[in-house]
């Protein structure tokens, strides 16, 4: 795995200014990394809840200020087509390129205007895969560290092998182990995760070193 290292003065959700790539995430940062040749000067960037979409976008515009209009949670209702409309058309007539992120492509949204629609249809896509291990695992470690919490790779390890492949199941696991920690006065160990995630192995506790 290598790391995708930009500066980024970063919220408290974003952790850190290192954004891992795996084989999940490549091809997002390699068409990016084709900017400005994108069709229609326009890139949609499609991933589930909590893939670093954002956090890419934002990568993005800082290390090219003023290059790209970004659109985030396009695909949430409410949103203003009426701007994105004209950031479109203003990116084609060579205005800054339009950078959007969604959950979904553009042809699942409720987009009330049709001339959006098929500019939108037009645009360059590319999509964030579910994590292999390698991502779900700094996923989980960066989480971790977010809250303050040391854990061993150990528990990363028992992790990746347990719960849901999402980065939704991380951030949810990481959450409920921290209030569990957090209630019990103890450290994450392999232990806790049991309990608290209610896995239900216990066969090969010793071996797999399951106090760390």
């Amino acid at each position: 795995m290598s790391q995708f290292a930009l500066p980024l003065e970063y919220r408290s959700a974003d952790g850190e200014a290192d954004f891992y790539i795996s084989e999940a995430n490549a091809a997002a940062v390699a068409m990016l990394d084709r900017w400005p040749d994108w069709p229609s000067h326009t890139l949609i960037v499609v991933g589930p809840e909590g893939s670093g979409k954002s956090h890419l976008l934002r990568l993005f515009a800082r290390r090219h200020p003023g290059a790209v209009r970004v659109f985030d949670d396009a695909d949430v209702s409410g949103h203003d087509e009426t701007a994105m409309f004209h950031a479109w058309n203003a990116a084609q007539a060579g205005g800054p390129a339009l950078l959007v992120a969604a959950r979904t492509p553009s042809g699942e949204w409720n987009v009330r205007l049709p001339d959006l629609a098929s500019r939108l249809g037009a645009a360059g896509i590319v999509y964030i895969d579910a994590p292999d291990d390698a991502l779900l695992a700094e996923i989980i470690a960066k989480s971790f560290r977010e809250r303050g919490l040391r854990v061993s790779p150990i528990v990363i390890e028992y992790m990746v092998q347990r719960i849901e492949r999402s980065f939704a199941a991380a951030a949810s696991a990481v959450a409920a182990l921290d209030a569990a920690a957090l209630a019990g006065q103890r450290a994450v160990t392999v232990p806790l995760v049991r309990e608290a995630l209610r896995f239900g192995d216990t066969a090969d506790g010793q071996e797999r070193g399951e106090t760390e």
